[in-house]
């Protein structure tokens, strides 16, 4: 493998091609990106930090009947996974108002939510990512119906899951953003990462601070500082917790 047989380079991650046809590798960054890249930075060992996580939960997940694209890790920062096409809708489930609800909506910040908000944005940087409606999704025929309903109902299964998992590890689970991909058989897999970067997570120990209370991405974004602390803070509760069960 070389770096010139990259086949895509994102935001957090670079993937390559591998030897066998529908299995890629991909390889996790440190890089940080925040406001559709209009903040760029990088946050020590976020590669490790993050591939990590995400191959835990991917694998919970897995004995929990959820399909994802994660086979396994070769290395620290490395995670081999299926080949699928990216369904171009990043599905984000709320728990607590924060972030761009309450800037939409005027929810104050920590609001509970009645049950989990599922949302849907169109997954397009040239658009800045904007929120959709279901006329809008089906406009732009960015997923048929029956698969909306299949990452609807999947979507709100991994939120259920995650928000137990998360507070075992004395975190809770505010929001966060996922992706699905469509394999060779056009059965849909998770995708991507979840991860402290696609993850709001808040430390149960310190809820009442604002500030000291974010082990997420939001440190980057707000300039809270200690934001490598807090990556691995929440990857030594993921691994307690697994470990443990």
């Amino acid at each position: 493998m070389s770096v010139n047989s990259k086949l895509y380079e994102g935001k957090a991650k670079i993937i390559y091609p591998t030897d066998t046809s529908n299995i890629l590798l991909a390889v996790f960054k440190d890089d940080a990106t925040a406001f559709n890249a209009q903040k760029r930075g990088t946050i020590l060992n976020k590669g490790i930090v993050n591939c990590s996580i995400s191959s835990k939960i991917f694998q919970q997940l897995e004995l929990r009947g959820i399909k994802t694209h994660y086979i396994d890790s070769p290395a620290p920062n490395e995670m081999r996974v299926k080949a699928v096409k990216i369904v171009p809708v990043e599905v984000v489930v709320r728990n607590i108002a924060a972030g761009s609800l309450c800037k939409q909506t005027g929810l104050p910040l920590g609001t509970v939510l009645p049950k989990p908000l599922v949302e849907f944005y169109y997954k397009n940087d040239a658009l800045g990512d904007p929120l959709l409606t279901g006329d809008r999704l089906f406009l732009l025929e960015l997923a048929t119906p029956e698969q909306v309903e299949t990452i609807t109902h999947l979507a709100l299964q991994i939120n259920e899951y995650l928000q137990d998992f998360f507070q075992k590890c004395d975190i809770t689970l505010v929001d966060f953003k996922l992706e699905f991909g469509l394999d060779s058989q056009q059965q849909i897999l998770l995708a991507d990462e979840i991860s402290p970067d696609t993850c709001r997570l808040w430390d149960n120990a310190r809820s009442t601070d604002p500030n000291l209370r974010v082990l997420d991405k939001d440190r980057f974004r707000q300039d809270l500082g200690n934001v490598e602390e807090a990556y691995q803070q929440v990857l030594q509760r993921v691994l307690t917790v697994v470990q443990g069960e």
